[in-house]
């Protein structure tokens, strides 16, 4: 037989916040509410915090992206054996394709947040005109 799932949430009667929430009985309607914003966190977050992650794969994206174009002339221009020759050659063009990749991810990146953060701002907006007119 199937456990019974608990009736009601635990919920700290302290908090203003808690009275208006109402327990919630499945666990889809819990994964939507834990990755959907509270109203009561509207903490502005710092450009870095908003564009850290992109900044840090276009950068390390870039070093690759150069570490493989400095593989690929020491491949021919150096005068090596043709064993190393063979080996720069098939891992320079892989550092330059791997590179350019993460390099392109970031800067795809960057206007996917700028969007994200114009919706959120609406959102936001229409969350609070929708609160102000029904706690009336």
């Amino acid at each position: 037989m199937m456990e019974a799932l608990p009736t009601a949430l635990e919920v700290d009667e302290k908090s203003p916040e808690s009275k208006d929430l109402l327990p919630s009985q499945t666990a889809s309607s819990l994964c939507i509410s834990s990755r959907s914003e509270s109203v009561w966190t509207t903490t502005s977050k710092s450009n870095w915090e908003i564009y850290r992650k992109p900044i840090i794969i276009m950068s390390v994206g870039s070093a690759i992206l150069l570490f493989g174009v400095a593989i690929t002339c020491m491949a021919y221009m150096m005068n090596l054996d043709v064993k190393r020759v063979k080996i720069l050659k098939m891992t320079g063009p892989a550092f330059l394709s791997l590179g350019l990749m993460m390099l392109v991810c970031g800067l795809v990146w960057v206007p996917i947040i700028k969007k994200k953060q114009k919706q959120r701002q609406k959102s936001m907006f229409f969350q609070s005109l929708k609160s102000f007119f029904l706690n009336r």
